[in-house]
This record gives structure tokens, C-alpha cells and sequence, in this order.
């Protein structure tokens, strides 16, 4: 992983989150306070626009995302600007501050980021939030970190979908969807969703970077003995 995929990464994130602004707002309208995908759109567009331009970056991947962190908190409003920006800083803070990190130092600092979202949440796996995505996102690319960024990438994507859709039949125990007891079983949570969707940015990432390379190590034949990192 390197300053360009990070910054790819951060580029994919945003344009997914786009897309799926409305799709998240109706998912919060159903348990929360409709906010969701309006907020989190904004915060992301902000941040695309800034590490665009460059300002007051280094570069180095450790840079790119504490950078977005701390945007994410001062431009995102409600629970989700303190969450995902503090989960993206404690990643790039992690980060050894390297032009280039690798799978094992991404899968460490992945973990980091966890740890400050159930810090700051105090939510565990099964409490209807966006930890029932990054849970089984980190782990899953931990297993899978000896294969290469690829494939570990593409095993947290499809962790976190399946984190997200275990969601639905949970009653919520923390947040708004809380205050809804029964009523929030039956509805899939925008938190865990949002989240998914940054996981699979970040596997369409390194599935385009690979697609663009024919060495073995993007194609993760020789993880153990890279012919470059990524």
C-alpha cells in the first residue's frame, strides 16, 4: 500500500458514498434520524477535495488517512464524523509513516481503528452498528494478509457485507435505533452499511491497481517474496 492507493482508496470511498447517499438516508429514516447518507456524502466529498489538492500532506499513506480523519471529524455532523474520523485517524496514526506499508502493518493498523470506534461507541459485534461490519472486516483481512493486499482486501469487502446484512434481525442496542427497542429488528443498520461500503472501496482499489500490473506480487502468486509492495 502506497500514497497513490491511499489516496485511490479515500477517491473510491467518496464515490461510493455518493452514490449511495439516498439509499443510507432511508436506511437511517427507518431507525435514526435520516441524516446518514447526507452527512457522511458531505465529509467524504470534503475530504476527496482536500487530499485532491494536496493540503497539508505528506506522502505517505499513514498521512493520507489520519489527514481524512480529522476531517471527517470537524465536516461530518451527528455520531458518524466522531466514529469514522476517528477510525481512519487511529489507522494512519498506526501506520509507520513509510511511502509504503505492508499487509501485516495494514492489518495492525486496522485493528487500531477498530479499537477507537468501540472505545468512543462502547458498542461490541451484535449491537446493530457499524462495528457488525468492521469486525469481521478486520478480521477476515488478517487471515488473509499473508496472501497479498488483494485477496485480504476482497475477503474484508465481502466480511463486511455479510457483517452488514446480519444486522436486519438485531435489536439495537446503542444509539438512536435504540431508543426503538422491537421496532428496530427487521431493518439493516446505515452504519454497518456505510462501513461495508468503504471496505469494498478499498477492495475495488487494489482489484484496479492489480488489474493495471501483470507482476507476481499484484497478482499475489508471490506474497512471501514480493517483486514490489504495494
Amino acid at each position: 500500500m502506497n500514497v497513490t492507493l491511499a489516496r485511490e482508496w479515500m477517491s473510491n470511498a467518496n464515490s461510493l458514498i455518493s452514490r449511495e447517499r439516498d439509499h443510507l438516508t432511508e436506511l437511517d429514516a427507518a431507525i435514526g434520524d435520516a441524516d446518514h447518507g447526507v452527512n457522511l456524502a458531505r465529509g467524504f466529498a470534503r475530504a476527496h477535495t482536500v487530499i485532491a489538492q494536496g493540503l497539508h500532506l505528506t506522502g505517505t499513506p499513514a498521512s493520507i488517512l489520519s489527514s481524512t480523519g480529522r476531517l471527517l471529524m470537524s465536516e461530518i455532523g451527528g455520531a458518524a464524523g466522531p466514529l469514522y474520523g476517528s477510525a481512519l485517524f487511529a489507522t494512519g496514526s498506526a501506520l509507520p509513516d513509510n511511502d509504503e506499508v505492508n499487509p501485516a502493518e495494514f492489518a495492525a493498523a486496522l485493528q487500531a481503528g477498530l479499537e477507537s470506534i468501540q472505545v468512543l461507541g462502547a458498542a461490541k459485534q451484535g449491537d446493530k452498528t457499524m462495528v457488525d461490519s468492521y469486525t469481521p472486516a478486520v478480521a477476515a483481512f488478517r487471515r488473509a494478509a499473508a496472501t497479498g493486499f488483494g485477496p485480504a482486501t476482497q475477503a474484508a469487502a465481502s466480511a463486511a457485507e455479510a457483517g452488514m446484512r446480519a444486522t436486519i434481525p438485531l435489536q439495537a442496542a446503542k444509539g438512536r435505533a435504540s431508543y426503538l427497542g422491537l421496532r428496530s429488528i427487521g431493518h439493516q443498520d446505515p452504519g454497518a452499511t456505510s462501513t461495508a461500503l468503504v471496505f469494498r472501496a478499498l477492495a475495488d482499489t487494489l482489484r484496479t491497481a492489480e488489474q493495471s500490473c501483470a507482476c507476481p506480487t499484484c497478482f499475489g502468486l508471490r506474497p512471501a517474496q514480493p517483486t514490489h509492495r504495494r
